[in-house]
């Protein structure tokens, strides 16, 4: 999404033999790219308000944390500005929480056999996440598998990867920043291998992950 948004900013610097600032001053190219990153961040940024609120809580932590551990007490903090709690946050399977400190689960640390209509406090944060595992686990065939399953919500988690994504090229997490992008720029593929997924192959998909 990144170089998608970068591609045309840039070709204006080859268009025309200069670019200005809003008041006239000359703009560099380096000035050009944050200013299409920061836009891009914004933008994908508005999304959030389509999100559940344990997956907004989520994103704000991720963004401050990644998958590391915070303070049991600056958790809950920003729950109450999500309008979730850091309870709900474990029940629903996003947080650990354990001797006065929380963190974000892993996607290998979540369950294996996970299937969305069995869960009764589903998150686009965690069907992205066990998008991202069964995609490292399986390919595009495990991942598609799970799209099929979670119908219209599969969008939802698409534009989490790419929230994800911007996020850890803001903060420098290239290991991080890999698993979402993979995802993305897998999803073509994914889509299509949902698309053509029946019984059979949902059934061994099950049972090889």
């Amino acid at each position: 999404l990144a170089q998608a948004a970068i591609g045309p900013g840039m070709e204006v610097f080859s268009s025309y033999s200069r670019v200005l600032h809003a008041d006239g001053r000359p703009m560099t190219v380096r000035e050009a790219l944050a200013l299409i990153n920061q836009t891009l961040d914004e933008t994908l940024a508005e999304q959030e308000g389509e999100f559940d609120a344990d997956t907004r809580w989520a994103i704000a932590w991720f963004d401050q944390h990644g998958f590391d551990e915070g303070g049991f007490g600056d958790a809950e903090l920003l729950s109450k500005a999500k309008n979730t709690s850091v309870e709900g946050l474990v029940g629903a399977g996003v947080a650990l929480s354990a001797r006065g400190k929380v963190r974000l689960l892993r996607p290998d640390e979540l369950p294996k056999d996970w299937e969305p209509a069995k869960d009764s406090r589903r998150t686009v944060w965690e069907a992205t996440h066990h998008l991202v595992r069964r995609l490292e686990a399986g390919g595009v065939r495990a991942a598609g598998e799970l799209v099929r399953l979670l119908g219209s919500e599969a969008d939802a988690a698409r534009d989490l990867a790419y929230r994800l994504y911007a996020v850890c090229e803001r903060r420098k997490r290239a290991a991080e920043a890999l698993a979402y992008n993979s995802l993305v720029q897998a999803w073509p593929d994914i889509l299509q291998a949902a698309s053509g997924a029946d019984t059979g192959e949902a059934e061994q998909i099950r049972m090889d992950l």
